[in-house]
């Protein structure tokens, strides 16, 4: 299991350790007995049951038979896996292409109602223009991807889109000024991309904000972040996606978002920086 640095990931991992534990101490045994009888040193089961060692399947499957519980087993896997999942490396996400990736996320998108993005770096996924979307994905694969799916996970996307126009689900979508102007596409699709900006603003259900350029900002950006409803952060880091549910750190994303928004600027303010670096386009 991945060192993740979420408090969220790390529950995760104590949880199932004393799990573990508890079972050990229901068999009458020690770690040392735990070791014994799985044929293991003699620290290792204590760095188990301490959470300074990630158990593995293979692990799981014989602590619960030295202990006598079978049955528990598939139970505590799956906690093994939901604990792994909170922290996935990009070459394990991404080994079969972009496209499982991009489908991935749609249930999780289906289920919210209240989105909030704050992008430093790039235009957020779901108000991407198609040639945007194929530029920043080719820009992924050329980097850590061997699969080019490249054309399949654009269509992923794009179809992923629709949660924006269906139901009732709100939007509020923060990006840096720096946005507007950084971008993997070139002037053409770049313009194309600011001129979408425009139209999806318009949607009763979305809020853009621009974060402006400014040399006295009380809060400098920060990751980029997702928040779905008050539930789940996923953050993308250059080692890879970070899946946050700790009740606390939600609540410290959330309240870095607000700060960020009092910061933004919207409407004819927001209109007026992407039409100046549309207008450095040309």
């Amino acid at each position: 299991m991945a060192v993740s640095p979420s408090s969220s990931a790390q529950q995760a991992r104590q949880a199932l350790a004393d799990r573990l534990a508890e079972l050990c101490r229901d068999a009458g045994l020690t770690g040392l007995d735990i070791a014994a009888r799985c044929g293991w040193s003699r620290s290792k089961s204590s760095r188990i049951m301490n959470a300074r060692t990630p158990p593995s399947a293979e692990d799981i499957r014989a602590w619960c038979r030295a202990c006598g519980a079978e049955d528990q087993t598939e139970d505590l896997i799956a906690s093994l896996r939901s604990a792994e999942g909170m922290w996935i490396g990009w070459r394990r996400m991404e080994r079969a292409g972009l496209k499982r990736a991009q489908e991935a996320r749609l249930p999780l998108y289906e289920r919210t109602h209240w989105f909030r993005s704050y992008s430093p770096g790039l235009v957020p996924g779901l108000i991407q223009t198609r040639d945007y979307t194929e530029a920043v994905l080719r820009a992924v694969q050329r980097r850590r991807v061997a699969v080019d799916d490249v054309a399949e996970a654009v269509d992923a996307r794009m179809a992923r889109q629709r949660v924006v126009y269906e139901g009732d689900r709100r939007f509020a979508f923060l990006v840096e000024e720096a946005v507007l102007g950084n971008a993997l596409c070139g002037p053409a699709v770049l313009t194309e991309q600011l001129d979408h900006l425009l139209t999806v603003a318009r949607r009763p259900n979305v809020s853009l904000g621009v974060v402006p350029k400014r040399p006295d900002r009380s809060r400098m950006p920060v990751e980029g972040f997702w928040i779905y409803d008050a539930a789940q952060v996923n953050v993308e880091l250059v080692s890879g996606y970070l899946t946050i549910t700790q009740p606390s750190e939600v609540a410290a994303y959330a309240d870095t978002f607000a700060e960020l928004a009092d910061m933004a600027v919207y409407g004819e303010g927001a209109r007026t920086l992407i039409a100046a670096a549309r207008g450095v386009l040309g």
